[in-house]
Formats: structure tokens, sequence, C-alpha cells
């Protein structure tokens, strides 16, 4: 069995941002908000941390940054994927050098790889890391998809360790989790589908939501873990209308929204 980076909720983390730039001291507040509140892990620089329209150098503050205001007490897992593989690896190897715990890597999106290319793209960053690679799967922003067979093959890979599965298809996760057992943990990659996605084998969920409320979406999964069953089912019904609201837009346009309205100045 390999390592687990989290279990329950790791929150998706919003970048706060001014008209000059990243928002240094907004950034701390939110890291300590989702500390204090029980979150189980964080990923900087992820979709919902608007990564894919940063520059090189924003990512590496952000991460540098993150990494010394969290001090060990929270993991922190680091966004780094990209449609150029020497990319990636270049900023895979800062954030290891920085002392991030994990990285998610989204699949390269806009080249329209086909599954060898996947297996490719990811067995060479793997071997340039040593750090454990959650796969990040979200067609729905990349065009791609990776298959069940695919996840199997990358699974072998000692360092390639989970998946964020957002691709909303609960046959394919079940399908991941049957061909990959313990070699390869899955998040869910949707706050509205954690606890389906838990019931076919996941340990948590990558969370918009808990940007929010980091302590009920720990809760619903740590719920779920224990075997209350029912609770967790409640809880995560009675957050699909929040869930519902938060993707009205394209993230992260109503998340920053929700976080502006309860005390925070994360921007736009």
């Amino acid at each position: 069995m390999k390592e687990i980076i989290f279990k329950g909720c790791g929150t998706a983390l919003v970048t706060p941002f001014t008209n000059e730039g990243i928002n240094f001291e907004e950034l701390r507040k939110m890291i300590e908000f989702q500390i204090l509140e029980g979150a189980d892990s964080l990923i900087i620089c992820g979709t919902t941390g608007e990564s894919s329209t940063m520059s090189i150098e924003e990512k590496k503050s952000i991460i540098d940054f993150s990494v010394k205001i969290a001090h060990g007490r929270i993991p922190i897992i680091a966004g780094t994927g990209g449609n150029n593989t020497k990319d990636v690896i270049y900023i895979s190897k800062y954030a290891q050098s920085v002392g991030v715990n994990g990285l998610l890597i989204v699949t390269p999106y806009y080249n329209k790889t086909t599954q060898l290319g996947l297996l490719q793209h990811y067995a060479e960053i793997a071997q340039n890391v040593k750090l454990p690679i959650i796969l990040y799967n979200v067609p729905s922003r990349t065009g791609i998809n990776i298959e069940p067979q695919t996840c199997l093959e990358l699974s072998k890979i000692p360092n390639i360790v989970a998946i964020k599965e957002a691709s909303g298809n609960i046959s394919q996760v079940a399908k991941i989790a049957n061909l990959c057992k313990d070699e390869l943990t899955i998040y869910s990659g949707n706050d509205d589908q954690v606890v389906p996605l838990l019931s076919v084998g996941g340990m948590g969920v990558i969370s918009v939501l808990s940007n929010l409320f980091p302590k009920f979406v720990h809760n619903m999964v740590t719920d779920y873990l224990a075997g209350n069953w029912q609770k967790a089912c409640a809880s995560q019904l009675y957050a699909l209308p929040m869930i519902d609201a938060l993707f009205t837009e394209v993230n992260p346009i109503p998340i920053k929204y929700a976080i502006n309205k309860i005390g925070f100045n994360c921007g736009i």
C-alpha cells in the first residue's frame, strides 16, 4: 500500500489578488483560517487558485510562502501541472526544494494527447521528483480523460500515489478503484459527489466548498470513513444548494465572491 498524503478535506485554496498582484497578507489569513477550522490539507495553485494564468515566478512565490506559513501544521500540496512537460518538471522540482508534501498534476490541456502520451508525460515527471504525485483528471477543463486502464499503468510508478477524479463519472471511478486498489488513493474533485465517491473506496475530497466551510467538509468525510454513513449522506444532501450556487459561473468566480462576503478580501 502506498503513502496516503491525507484523508478527509483538502481545500483547493483560492488565490487572493490586488491590482498589483498577490495579496500575501490575505493569503496568510486564509491559511490560518483553514488550519483553525480543521482542513486536512491545502492545495495551492490548483484550478481554484487560478494557476493557469499565473507566471512561473508567481507560482514559486505562493508555494514558498504557503509552506513557510503552514510550518508543518498541515500538508501543502502544490499544483504544478501544465501542458509542457519540461515546465512541469521545473516547477515541481522547485516545489520539492521548498518543502511541499505532494504535487497535484493536471493532465496536459489543449495538446489532446493520447493515453500513451499521458503515460509518457507523467512517467517523465515522476522520474524527476521524489515527492508523491496526485494525478488530476478534469476532462471538462482539459479536454482529455485519464482512462481507468491508464490509471492502472500509472499506479505502477512508485511515487504516483493518488488521483483527483473530477470527471463526474462514478462508474469510471469505480473501475479505477477496482483496477488500482491500494496503489492509487482516490479523491473526489467534485463537491456534489463526495459521498458517492467515498462509497467506492475514496479517501476524501479536494474541495472548493471548504474554502468557506472546511470543518463541515472535514466532518462529512470523517463521518463516512468512521461508518456514520447516514450522517455523511445527510451532510452531502444538505450542502447541495450551496454547491450548486458555487458553480453557477466558472470556478473560481463564485467562490471568491462568497469568500469576500464572509470577511476576507481575495479580490475578483
